[in-house]
């Protein structure tokens, strides 16, 4: 299992558009990817749970990869949120 601190770096936040590529991203992995600023973590292949974070700018979040994927799907989110889930900002 791999345990990683994220921070939101993009000034909107993990809104609806960002959700949804946090998820979309995630479902590629054979593995589970689970996320929230404390325990319990929701699962960051749905879009809703994620949502419900309302995750703003500067937040932290933990993120847990478990199986066989794990590091690809650690890497694959990773470089979404340092790339602002392609917003330029």
């Amino acid at each position: 299992m791999i345990r990683q601190k994220i921070t939101v770096i993009n000034k909107l936040g993990l809104h609806a558009r960002a959700a949804t590529k946090l998820a979309s991203t995630a479902g590629r992995y054979k593995c589970s990817v689970n996320t929230g600023i404390q325990a319990p973590l929701v699962d960051a292949k749905s879009i809703m749970s994620l949502m419900l974070l309302a995750a703003s700018k500067d937040t932290n979040l933990i993120f847990e990869f478990k199986g066989p994927e794990e590091q690809l799907a650690c890497d694959a989110i990773s470089a979404l949120f340092a790339d602002y889930f392609g917003e330029g900002e």
